[in-house]
This record gives C-alpha cells, structure tokens and sequence, in this order.
C-alpha cells in the first residue's frame, strides 16, 4: 500500500459519516450572522443548538412585515424515496447561495420513526441539518414535554373521578388517551387501573404516539403562552352522562400543563451543513395529524429572512391540504410558491414497476406514474398556489427517463427541475432556486383554502375526498356521522377537518398506487380536538399509533466507545 493511500482520509458516505464530519459554527453565530438574533435572545442548548428567547419573538412579530413563504410538498411516499426533507434543506442553502437570505423550518423527530422503519428526520446526503443526531434523538426536550403534558392530563381525569368525580365524567366517554414517543402496537387499546380500589375505576384506555396527541398540534399552532394555555383549557377530554362537554380547564389543569410546555414553546434554531439557519420545532405527523411545523417558527422565520422555506409531511394530499386549510387558516398565512418534489424511482413505482426493477430503465413506467404528480399539481393549483416540480435525481435514473418527467410536467404548464443536492448540497439545488425566486416574483399565487368555515363537517370531509382524493364517495357509518353532529350541535361546526389516512395512496388503500378515482373512503372514526381546532378524521385502518415492522432500524443503530452513534439516519 502506497503511503498516499494508507494516509488518505476515507471519504463520507452515509449521512451519519457525513454529519459527523461537518464543521459546525456556534449557534450564537448562525443566530447572530445569518438572522440578526442579539446574543440575549439566544438560549444556547450546548454549541450547536439553541432556542429563541419568547420577548424577541414578540417583538420582532410586532414591528417587523413577513418574507415570502415556500412550501416544499411531495408526492405520494413509495419505498423508493422522494427525499422532501433533503430538498427543504438542499433548496435553503441553494437560496442562501444565490443571494437570498433563507431560513429553514422542519418539523422535530419523532422516536417512533426514528427506531421503527422510516428513520431520522434531518435530511440526508450533503443535505442535512445537524447535530443530526441530537436532532433525531432527545433534541431539547420538547416532544418529552408534550408526552408529559399529555399524561399529566390523563392522571388528572383519572385522579378527578377516583376522589368523587364532582363534574360526573361518565368513564365510559373518557376520550383522552395517553401518549408515548415510540411505536408500540400493545399499548393501542388497555384496560387501566386494575389492581383493586386504591388504584382507581377500571376502564378501557388506549395510546396514541406523541405526534398525534392534541397537545402536540397546540403547541403547533399556538401563537403564545397566553394562546397556549387558552388552547389547552379549552381540550375536550371527556363527557358527562347526559353528554356534556368536561374540559382540562374544568379540571384546572391549564396551569401545570402550561408550565411543563413553556420552553417548548419555544422555536429551536439549528444549521444546515452549510452552516445556514434552520428552525426545527414541533413534530405532529401528517398521516394522523395535521403535519406542519410550529406557526411561532415559521411566522418568526418569515420576519428574520427574505425567503423562509418549510415543508409539510408526506404527500400534497395529507400534508400540503392541512397546511393550506388548517395551518394557513388558523396563523395568516399566504403561501408564494410549493415544490412538489418527485423522484423517478418513486414515479416508477407508482406507475406499477416492482421495486426490485427500479434500477432498470423504463421511461414507460415513469410515463404512467406522472399520473400520480399531475394530480398533486392540480390539487396545489386548487388552493392558488404555483408550483414547480423538482426531480430529486439518484444515480440509476436515465436521461430518458428524467426527460419525461420533465415534458410530463411542462405539458401542464409547470416547470420541472433536476436537482442533485443530495450529493452536492445547495450546489446542486441552484436551477431550482432561481426558478423558485422566478415564481415567487411572478405574483401568481392567490391563495385560498378549499373550503369556507361555514360548511358542515360531513360536506369538509366529502370535499377534501372528492377534489383532493378523487374519491367517488365517501362511507361515514350513522354512529360516525352522529358523532359530527353532535360536535356541531356543541358549536365545533366551523372547526377546519383533519384527515388520517394512509400516506401511501390517495385512497384509503396502502396498495392503491397512482392517481385511483371513484372508489370509497371510508371514514372509521371522528375525534374532536377543540384545543387545537380541528376535527380528527379517521378512515381506513390507519392507526393512530403505529407498530415496529419486521427489521427495525433501532437493530442497526450502534454506539463507539467515543460516543459517535452510527446508523441513524
């Protein structure tokens, strides 16, 4: 062996390697440098990790007008990869390079995903933001702060009723579950308190992963601490005999569950690769709840940058919807432009080649899954919003088959750009950026939810499922659609809805790839979150918390003897 080679250093490949060797600035200087943050508005958790003071928010939400707004939307998800969160980060630092001051805004990971089957949430490649694996794994606390709050809530219901029950819960209609940060199938359905009188009434009882809990979405879209706590007395955990409404802040439990989420509330800030800001903060799903990151964080992020850059989960039809009618809706906010990211694998698949066939070339394939893309941009354009297409470019995609994505796209009169951020970062985004700059400066967007406040809830849903899903109708047994009610009945009418499905498909049928039409939704349940503002709708055999699969990743995750963890990614 040549002394050269023994002495090279080896070259990152996965996203763990290429995180670990990134050069990180301290996060007083990403705050100061690319934001204009003051040193006494930053709350330094360690070097690389800090969360912005709330009397520097409302201050700069007062006197300061917002920036323009880019959504990063995707496709329906397939196991070939569309890669959302590395276009978000990838077309940030690409902005960032061609002159326009960008900031990013994620969503948190959940350690569900993390351990389970679709892994981190920090990018990948030369894409990332990090410290990846802090980000991935406890971060600054805030989802363990929703988990407490949660199960502090469900202790008290249970406390209530045990020590007399003076507001006449009927335990039968107790509708707060707890919570955990960790797929586990067992607990989905319980029985509680067994053991004897001293450990309370037995009932039945059930989990729902952090990300799905109410309290998750009101951290999400809580504008303040005195927004907050309004939100949280207002939670609607159970009912009485004769079906009246008993609320956390019937129970006061305001108070404390305000006082565990105080620092949560605030946005946490952190950096690309390339050493440009990203706001990372609140982790609801977009399959089972409403998929956006924190209103606090983008609407700061907005007023700091002249471009903020976030994304919603999943594909248009779960996480763009809920962004334009519940996050938009409820915060103000007037997106400029949505990327709908695709990839040529993942088009592949939907246009019904194996997944062990994806390396060989088949422009056909690709042909026919634009069938699932073309519906997404129709559904964006619903809401008034332009979009451009970036094609998330792997090394086995032919020019062939980049191109008729390309013209595909350019048929409907969208344009579509072939990145390489993955392996080169911003670089490699830098088409993309000026294309998104041109349309953004265009003035096309009009934007504007897909239904008004005043529609009954049974006529949302049946519009989100027609217009966005392409359903033929839509099944809501009579149990179901007396449940939505009574919500109006109680004055919940005008609430936005917010769909659980499966992300694979715009059906309710994993399998169903492409772009199906005329077949049944069927709607199992309704859960009523009044803190949050929405209505829970729950179709198929979506679960609201999920089971590890066969191989979890938490099987390939290792720790050296210096600390350095490998296999998160």
């Amino acid at each position: 062996m040549s002394t050269s080679t023994a002495t090279a250093k080896a070259v990152p490949q996965s996203d763990w390697e290429i995180a670990n060797a990134a050069q990180l600035w301290p996060i007083t200087r990403i705050a100061q440098e690319k934001l204009g943050i003051p040193a006494d508005a930053v709350e330094p958790y360690g070097q690389t990790k800090a969360k912005i003071s709330m009397a520097f928010i409302r201050k700069v939400l007062a006197e300061r007008r917002p920036g323009r707004l880019v959504l990063v939307t995707a496709i329906n998800p397939t196991p070939a990869g569309e890669g959302k969160t590395t276009t978000t980060v990838g077309l940030g630092d690409a902005l960032n390079r061609i002159g326009k001051r960008t900031a990013i805004c994620l969503r948190e990971a959940s350690l569900g995903p993390c351990f389970g089957m679709k892994g981190g949430a920090a990018g990948g490649g030369r894409s990332q933001v990090v410290p990846m694996d802090e980000i991935n794994l406890h971060f600054t606390g805030d989802i363990h702060a929703v988990t407490a709050a949660n199960n502090l809530l469900a202790a008290l219901i249970d406390n209530h009723v045990y020590w007399g029950n003076s507001l006449g819960i009927d335990s039968r209609r107790v509708t707060w579950r707890r919570c955990l940060d960790m797929n586990d199938r067992a607990l989905r359905s319980i029985v509680s308190s067994l053991g004897g009188a001293a450990n309370g009434y037995p009932r039945e009882d059930g989990f729902d992963i952090t990300a799905a809990s109410e309290i998750m979405a009101i951290l999400c879209l809580a504008t303040s601490l005195q927004d907050l706590q309004r939100r949280l007395a207002n939670i609607v955990v159970a009912s009485t005999r004769d079906k009246k409404p008993v609320r956390a802040g019937d129970l006061k439990a305001e108070g404390a569950l305000t006082a565990l989420l105080k620092d949560a509330l605030k946005p946490n800030l952190v950096q690309t690769l390339e050493n440009n800001p990203a706001f990372v903060h609140g982790g609801p799903f977009a399959n089972i709840a409403h998929g956006c990151n924190s209103v606090i964080a983008t609407s700061l992020a907005l007023r700091l940058a002249d471009y903020t850059v976030t994304e919603c989960g999943f594909g248009a039809d779960l996480g763009a919807e809920k962004f334009f009618d519940i996050k938009c809706r409820k915060a103000g906010l007037t997106p400029d432009v949505a990327v709908v990211v695709a990839s040529v694998r993942a088009l592949k698949m939907h246009g019904g080649a194996p997944k062990a066939e994806l390396a060989t070339p088949n422009p056909s394939a690709v042909t026919r899954g634009l069938a699932n893309l073309r519906r997404h941009l129709d559904n964006v354009a619903r809401f008034g919003v332009p979009a451009v297409v970036c094609i998330n470019r792997f090394g086995s995609d032919t020019e062939a088959e980049l191109a008729a994505v390309v013209d595909g796209c350019a048929a409907v009169g969208v344009t579509a750009v072939v990145c390489e951020h993955f392996a080169k970062g911003g670089a490699g985004a830098e088409a993309l950026a000026r294309v998104v700059v041109s349309t953004v400066e265009s003035g096309k967007a009009d934007f504007r939810p897909l239904y008004p406040d005043e529609l009954p809830l049974a006529k949302k849903i049946e519009t989100i499922a027609t217009q966005i899903y392409g359903a033929g109708e839509v099944v809501i047994p009579k149990p179901v659609a007396d449940r939505l009610k009574e919500f109006e009945q109680l004055g919940f009418g005008r609430l936005p809805v917010c769909m659980a499905k499966t992300q694979y498909s715009f059906s309710a049928d994993p399998e169903l790839r492409g772009a199906p039409s005329g077949f049944a939704l069927p709607v199992r349940e309704v859960r009523l979150s009044a803190g949050a503002e929405f209505v829970v709708v729950i179709c198929g055999e979506i679960m609201t918390m999920p089971g590890l699969p066969r191989a979890p990743s938490a099987e390939d995750i290792q720790v050296s003897a210096d600390g350095l963890i490998s296999g998160l990614s």
